[in-house]
């Protein structure tokens, strides 16, 4: 077995429209530049994991042809939302199982103008219309629940759920997650949109799920993020440089919905990240008060609030009093969704879990600019594949070098 993984270097493009770039052109750049920054070469790389839901199968095989074919095994993944924290769990195994000392992910989507709502994402004109497609208006059967599979949907129920049962989720509440999160946005030059909304701008948009207005929704954007991934006893040969700048991953975590007698046919987005969540602090050896930020998967408004609870950065029950405490600001104790969020900073499905993972590298390295959230030294990265997949990874600035 492999000692410790290290992330080495990490990328992510700018999200937003590329309309002059295919998905291969932005995967290949995210890939370039994580080498880059990590200072090393793809004749380094032992393993590529890749993941792109829209464009097609063999998007690793496509990459390489890009960037360096090297013979090298190539794992291409698809899980919902959580393809690229799946494609670096499947390079950081490898590593753990000793077949390389040093690996790639890649997520990489293009979305922009793409309408897909019902994968997470919302849809943008100036005349604030969205087309639905087949699957929004989506009835299940019966098994335990009655409701929708469709993401806006499923997602208004889960956070509509948690109001009824411990109370305080009004939709004004919502509005102001969703307020805090395009308020973040706009210090993070990387982001789709980084255009500060008012509570009444979001509580007036069109109304996608009730409560979840299209402001509320994660955005559909085209990018990629890549990372590469190295074990602990390759780390401490290289530079004092990589070592100072590799960020440890104390926790890898992937999970899917235990079975449950209630329901066999409606995703449970609430249990698989609980039990990633215990999984992932026990791993790591911390637990939620450790924690200096939070990036977790706010597809929608009532996902991010539902999520505080499940992730254990409040007591069962308590996120809607934790979220007005201003905890989750970046000047409060537990910095959630700095980067702007899926809301703002944007949803290029299979990119994401490697973009959020980004963003808390960049703050456990002291590169977070103007949004640096000071002293940061453990952060958690969440992610949810509605199908169902949960990753969970927990990063720790190093303390080698």
């Amino acid at each position: 077995m492999a000692d410790d993984i290290y992330i080495l270097g990490i990328k992510m493009t700018k999200f937003g429209k590329h309309p002059d770039k295919d998905t291969v052109d932005l995967a290949s750049e995210a890939a370039m530049a994580a080498l880059a920054d990590g200072g090393v070469t793809m004749k380094d790389m032992g393993v590529l994991a890749a993941g792109c839901l829209m464009g097609g199968g063999g998007i690793g095989q496509q990459i390489q042809k890009q960037i360096g074919q090297t013979g090298i095994p190539v794992f291409n993944v698809s899980n919902a939302c959580a393809t690229g924290a799946t494609a670096l769990r499947t390079a950081i195994m490898a590593i753990k199982a000793g077949e390389c000392d040093m690996g790639l992910a890649v997520g990489v989507e293009k979305l922009a103008g793409a309408g897909l709502l019902g994968a997470g994402g919302r849809a943008k004109s100036d005349k604030k219309e969205w087309t639905p497609s087949g699957r929004y208006g989506a009835v299940t059967g019966t098994d335990g629940r009655i409701g929708t599979d469709a993401m806006p949907g499923t997602f208004a129920q889960v956070g509509m759920e948690y109001g009824h049962k411990y109370g305080g989720a009004s939709f004004e509440l919502f509005a102001k997650i969703s307020e805090k999160n395009h308020a973040h946005s706009t210090l993070n030059p990387l982001a789709a949109y980084t255009k500060r909304m008012t509570l009444e701008e979001i509580m007036n948009d069109v109304m996608i799920a009730y409560p979840n207005t299209r402001s509320m929704c994660s955005a559909n954007c085209d990018g990629a993020a890549a990372a590469v991934v190295v074990s602990g006893s390759k780390l401490k040969t290289m530079s004092l440089e990589q070592q100072r700048r590799a960020i440890k991953v104390s926790a890898s975590v992937l999970t899917s919905d235990p079975w449950q007698e209630a329901c066999q046919v409606l995703p449970d987005v609430n249990t698989l990240t609980k039990v990633a969540a215990k999984q992932a602090y026990e791993q790591a050896g911390v637990g939620p008060e450790d924690l200096d930020l939070v990036e977790l998967h706010d597809c929608f408004a009532t996902a991010e609030l539902v999520h505080y609870d499940n992730l254990g950065l409040c007591e069962e029950g308590g996120a809607v009093d934790f979220f007005n405490s201003g905890a989750t600001w970046r000047d409060g104790r537990t910095p959630v969704n700095v980067s702007g969020g899926l809301e703002s900073k944007g949803h290029p499905i299979a990119a994401t879990g490697i973009a959020n993972i980004w963003e808390v590298c960049h703050h456990l390295r002291g590169e977070a600019g103007d949004r640096q959230i000071e002293g940061a030294k453990v952060g958690l990265a969440h992610v949810i594949g509605l199908g169902s997949a949960c990753g969970i990874h927990i990063l720790e600035k190093s303390a080698l070098g």
